[in-house]
């Protein structure tokens, strides 16, 4: 009998311990300090990081803004300079187009005699890459065949081949340069041509940091012109592209201490965001590994008492999203910030890469203050309505896509044809989507071509069926969704939220109450006094 009392006597004291460990685990950070005085550190970094961080976004958003201004601006310069009669606003996905063969001739040695006297004519910082590099001309062709004009019946050997010549600026500058351009490759015999493409490498240096007192970047320009005759339809389309990237800038003579200083500054606090995400990460992995400890306790707890088993629901109540949330926007941060810090001390150009971390992490660090807003009710409708309609909505958004990709794929293949914006699946995809928001259906209507009336009738019936059963049947039935849930979670605040097996283990835990909050898949919010 003495055994037997003090074993449940040691049962009794560690069930209060168990009690008291839960009770302070799933209370706000505001009850946390009035119950052990303990300083709420993660909400203050939390709230320290949103500063920190977006300022951060800020600064590295004004010195990316001048990084894509600077390429838009050269390559509509680039158009300007090699694209003869270019007129400024390109006809379609493609510059400009050409007509005869006398344009052809001119279109390319316009481009030959751009490129050598460039120093002479560009308004920018633009130079040549290397002494090995030049203008490189290739032209893909048909095999020999013969083509007359007064037979329906020509000879075409479809396998192809491709020529190619290389002048350099050296070669451009001498007269021996009218010995290459008066050869036999400028020759082009059209009927069996299927594309000239001319590809030349050039660099420039961005000055307008300079203003923004930041050191200027190095760029390389890879532009491509491509002559396009697949068609043979009479029409050349003419091709223009360039690919920008960004380069270390090597023996940097600037006068001037204003942009070491500036940069000095940035970098220094770039590392005190990096130090805050640090600790913010520590803390959270730290409350993290500590209620999965305190989970295990219960789950023994619980089996060696009741002998049973802690239900899935009641064990998903210690794993805390916002923490894990948390986490992965610290990593994402400090990644960030180590890359922005290489950007400006001009060791790495990776802007693509560094925007992508910073953007995400700032958008998860706004998402994650709804957390705290979470520990007020008024404020935590939205969080609880998400988690009780978020399955049935994903449910529902798998059948309807199903639905939404046939109408994709079939449009695609018959109105394709007929209509630029069923051009391709990608196309069609984002004009149904438009649709299904209300936005553009006039235009789509009446963009479609009535060159074949049964098509147009079926462009009609397509469209029309379309927009009835989207918008009207399954966008008013994912609504509906979210609106039950919604009626749901109101219901159970107004009348209580089913009682769990946590919930009634700590429904006699002392002075502080225990509040439930969740619907199906309970959300332990914050217990209060």
């Amino acid at each position: 009998c003495g055994r037997n009392m003090m074993a449940q006597s040691d049962l009794d004291l560690k069930e209060t311990a168990l009690k008291e460990d839960l009770k302070f685990y799933f209370m706000n950070p505001c009850d946390k300090y009035r119950a052990r005085h303990q300083i709420p550190w993660k909400l203050a970094l939390q709230i320290l990081k949103i500063v920190m961080v977006t300022s951060q976004l800020v600064f590295f958003g004004l010195s990316n803004q001048l990084v894509v201004s600077f390429k838009e601006e050269n390559a509509v310069a680039f158009k300007h300079l090699f694209l003869k009669g270019y007129s400024g606003v390109d006809e379609d996905d493609y510059s400009c187009s050409i007509y005869t063969q006398q344009d052809a001739y001119d279109s390319i040695f316009y481009v030959i005699d751009q490129y050598r006297q460039l120093k002479n004519i560009s308004l920018g910082t633009l130079g040549y890459e290397h002494d090995g590099s030049g203008l490189k001309i290739c032209k893909q062709q048909y095999r020999k065949g013969e083509m007359l004009p007064s037979s329906d019946k020509p000879n075409i050997d479809v396998s192809t081949e491709t020529d190619c010549i290389i002048l350099k600026p050296q070669e451009l500058a001498s007269k021996n340069t009218e010995v290459k351009l008066n050869s036999s490759f400028f020759n082009l015999e059209f009927y069996r041509l299927i594309q000239v493409k001319i590809s030349f490498k050039l660099k420039g240096v961005a000055l307008q940091t300079i203003h923004a007192r930041e050191l200027p970047d190095c760029y390389a320009f890879q532009n491509t012109i491509t002559f396009n005759n697949r068609a043979h339809s009479g029409k050349i389309k003419i091709y223009f592209n360039s690919d920008t990237d960004i380069q270390e800038c090597k023996d940097w003579h600037i006068l001037g201490s204003v942009l070491q200083k500036n940069s000095l500054y940035i970098l220094v606090f770039d590392g005190f965001v990096i130090l805050n995400c640090l600790a913010s990460l520590i803390l959270c992995s730290r409350s993290v590994v500590l209620a999965l400890k305190l989970r295990q306790r219960f789950v023994n707890f619980f089996l060696e008492k009741y002998n049973r088993c802690v239900s899935y629901t009641d064990r998903m109540e210690f794993i805390n999203g916002w923490y894990i949330l948390v986490i992965i926007s610290d990593v994402m941060t400090i990644t960030g910030s180590v890359l922005k810090m290489e950007i400006k001390a001009k060791n790495l150009t990776s802007y693509d890469v560094c925007s992508i971390l910073l953007g995400t992490s700032t958008l998860f660090v706004w998402v994650g203050v709804i957390r705290y807003l979470g520990y007020f009710q008024t404020y935590n409708v939205l969080i609880l309505t998400m988690q009780a309609s978020l399955p049935k909505v994903l449910r529902f958004c798998c059948c309807a896509g199903m639905i939404y990709l046939g109408y994709t794929f079939c449009g695609w293949i018959v109105l394709g044809p007929y209509h630029e914006k069923f051009e391709d699946l990608n196309t069609v995809a984002e004009c149904l989507f438009s649709l299904v928001n209300g936005d553009d259906m006039f235009a789509t209507f009446a963009q479609i071509q009535q060159k074949s009336m049964l098509v147009w009738t079926f462009s009609r019936l397509y469209l029309y069926s379309f927009i009835i059963l989207f918008i009207y049947m399954i966008l008013s039935l994912f609504i509906a969704l979210i609106t039950d849930a919604y009626d749901t979670i109101k219901k159970y605040q107004q009348n209580g939220f089913l009682a769990t097996d946590l919930h009634e283990f700590l429904k006699d835990c002392g002075s502080v109450s225990y509040r439930k909050e969740q619907t199906s898949a309970p959300f332990i919010c914050c217990c209060r006094r």
